[in-house]
């Protein structure tokens, strides 16, 4: 037994960002550990120096702090299995790569890269299925290998894949997979940098942090043989596998940054609720077998098995992302909304200081229904925090009329006499100046929200009347019978 508990890992590389895939393979990671009462492990595999992006790290700390994806052991938690950066595990991947030469299950290698150049191209040229290694330092002698090492030459480590019976392992998403071991390259181990490739860091990482379950995307499925090989090479107890399926753009082609946003920064800046989010990438993929939808994290948890993960790719929906948004969001309560219209009102140059809890309040109970994102209760209605600067000149042609401005000014007198008016007030008094000038309601209607939104659309104009009040609805009416006039 690896561990008596589950241990799984989420272990990204830091290239510039958490991707929605990266997304979802942490948070199955999570919700199988939690669900089983397992550990959690964050690992970060920057030894693909070529490919580090400074800063990267931090940036995808931040993300799985952001959609409250909490690891158990980290680059900045406490651990007993550390580090937890492989570049600070240099000795280590050394230590075992060296091991494996002894045993013969690896060699070095001191092609230079125009004679691997060549050979991919002889064998291009021969239409082999695959460019493969040679192995043609695999049968250099002890003494042509001390002295190439004496000399300072430059190397390789590669893995020696043996002639034998196919490698074969179960998939708890995929059953039970098979490869072919002549399809299988003598992957490089160690590179000429002193660096380990993917491969050789990740088996010895998982071995010594006691990974009990390997959860990751389907395109690592085909690198499954060669960690095989190296489980039994060191003699190792190999974990259990599960590999996640492709997440697709609606045209079934891989999910990608050139047909849309990939990023979790990307949806968190256009005002996507971390529960919504969390909830979309979960069912990328996995379903509990019910018609149930919308989950918070702790049903997700409880819910939450590999064996309800589907093999067909899962097709990446912005619109069923968009709904989720609009529900979660709907689902809020007042005071977790309140902080994000203070924030987006700051950032679009409004004093958020002078809006009270209450007001706001009133604005989100009129809005609820209108909003898919946050930030809308300011961007689409602008009105409740600063009169109308302008007018939508399609509504203003069909809705001011020539008589407008007369009955407005009457609608201004019978407001005038209300003291502390609510939301019927103003309906009665629009009802008395249709009344009194016998001309119908929506002749009143129409102008009057012009008047105060300067558009035709929005929540019940009785609503925005009763949270702007009585001295700026007389003030903004005045002003729309001065500029239509």
């Amino acid at each position: 037994m690896i561990n008596p508990v589950p241990r799984v890992r989420f272990a990204p590389s830091p290239t510039g960002y958490l991707h929605v895939g990266g997304l979802r393979t942490a948070l199955y990671n999570y919700l199988f550990a939690k669900n089983c009462g397992g550990q959690f492990i964050l690992r970060i595999e920057d030894t693909d120096r070529n490919r580090y992006v400074e800063g990267a790290v931090v940036k995808l700390i931040e993300a799985l702090k952001w959609v409250n994806i909490d690891y158990d052991e980290g680059p900045d938690k406490n651990g007993n299995y550390g580090p937890y950066m492989q570049s600070e595990r240099l000795d280590i991947y050394k230590k075992y790569a060296l091991e494996l030469v002894e045993k013969k299950h690896a060699y070095y290698c001191f092609c230079t890269p125009e004679r691997l150049q060549s050979l991919k191209e002889e064998q291009q040229r021969q239409k082999m299925p695959q460019a493969k290694y040679d192995k043609h330092c695999l049968h250099l002698t002890k003494e042509e290998i001390d002295n190439n090492l004496k000399s300072g030459m430059n190397y390789v480590i590669r893995l020696n894949v043996t002639e034998g019976d196919k490698i074969s392992f179960q998939d708890i998403v995929r059953d039970r997979v098979e490869f072919d071991r002549e399809n299988i390259d003598d992957q490089v181990l160690i590179k000429s940098d002193g660096y380990p490739t993917y491969h050789l860091a990740n088996v010895v990482d998982d071995h010594l942090m006691k990974i009990t379950h390997v959860i990751r995307g389907e395109e690592w499925l085909s690198s499954t043989p060669k960690h095989i090989l190296l489980y039994n090479y060191f003699g190792w107890e190999k974990p259990v596998f599960a590999h996640l399926p492709l997440l697709l753009n609606p045209d079934r082609s891989k999910l990608s940054k050139r047909q849309g946003d990939v990023a979790v920064e990307d949806y968190k800046d256009k005002g996507y609720l971390k529960e919504a989010l969390i909830n979309f990438v979960a069912l990328l993929g996995w379903s509990a077998g019910d018609n149930q939808e919308i989950y918070c994290i702790e049903e997700l948890i409880k819910k939450f098995s590999l064996e309800r993960v589907n093999k067909s790719g899962a097709v990446f929906d912005q619109d069923k992302l968009k709904w989720l948004n609009e529900i979660h969001l709907r689902s809020k309560p007042d005071n977790e909304i309140i902080p994000i219209i203070r924030e987006t009102l700051k950032n679009n140059s409004f004093d958020e200081r002078i809006f009270s809890d209450e007001y706001l309040g009133k604005i989100i109970v009129s809005m609820k229904e209108r909003v898919s994102f946050p930030q809308e209760y300011v961007l689409n209605c602008r009105y409740f925090y600063e009169a109308p600067v302008e007018y939508d000149k399609e509504t203003a042609t069909k809705r001011w009329k020539e008589d407008s401005a007369k009955l407005m000014q009457k609608l201004i007198d019978e407001i005038e006499k209300l003291d502390n008016p609510e939301k019927h007030d103003y309906e009665n008094a629009l009802a008395t100046a249709s009344e009194i000038t016998g001309s119908g309601k929506g002749n009143f209607i129409h102008p009057l929200r012009l008047s105060v939104s300067g558009t035709g659309s929005g929540p019940g104009v009785y609503d925005i009347l009763d949270i702007i009040g009585k001295d700026e609805t007389i003030k903004r009416i005045k002003k729309a019978i001065a500029v239509f006039s």
